[in-house]
């Protein structure tokens, strides 16, 4: 059985802090900076900046979690078009998830509750974008471990279709990759490609 794929939403911000300050004399008065000094004024900070890949990684990170949240709104409302998916899934992860919503529809099938994201753990970051057509593009791998616990599948006749030996959780590795990187390194990035892996049970 496919396990099903949550997401929360997990991203970065930027603080930028300039402060400034000027003294005049109350007076008009010219006077000798020596000897009277302007007061204490608030301390300036250079703008914090953010590295290439940290930016991938945030990216790669928020369209994981949007990921996961489309998934629980379209497994949950069948009517919701499958059209969302590719806000968040390219190339090959598309045409999986297509197939998978088609055929659960198609079955009278709809989940409730909601898949959880347990862990999320960047595991690289590969920028190199020399050659898009070959699939040669920045890349973000990230490790999911999913809660599925409080989810249930439905038949059309309201009838569960989980097996009873359902693991709660579960580990999957994503590529999440952005095709459009020299246009739109920022939100460009789409998920294209995912499979199950064998790793310890995280805790639900």
């Amino acid at each position: 059985m496919t396990n099903s794929r949550g997401v929360l939403s997990l991203a970065t911000a930027v603080l930028l802090l300039v402060a400034g300050t000027s003294c005049a004399n109350d007076d008009g008065d010219p006077t000798d900076p020596r000897s009277n000094p302007p007061a204490s004024s608030p301390s300036s900070s250079s703008p914090t900046s953010t590295s290439p890949s940290e930016s991938a990684t945030a990216a790669a990170t928020a369209t994981v979690n949007d990921y996961y949240a489309i998934r629980n709104q379209l497994r949950r409302d069948p009517t919701q078009p499958l059209s969302m998916l590719k806000s968040v899934t390219i190339s090959t992860e598309l045409m999986t998830q297509q197939t998978l919503f088609k055929r659960e529809r198609k079955q009278g099938l709809h989940q409730t509750g909601e898949t959880k994201v347990v862990e999320l753990q960047v595991q690289s970051v590969n920028l190199d974008n020399s050659d898009p057509q070959a699939g040669k593009v920045p890349t973000v791998q990230i490790d999911v471990c999913f809660d599925v616990s409080g989810v249930d599948v439905l038949d059309a006749d309201g009838k569960s279709v989980v097996t009873p030996d359902r693991p709660d959780t579960g580990w999957i590795r994503y590529s999440v990759a952005n095709y459009q990187w020299d246009s739109d390194p920022d939100g460009a990035w789409r998920i294209a490609s995912s499979q199950d892996i064998e790793r310890t049970p995280c805790d639900a």
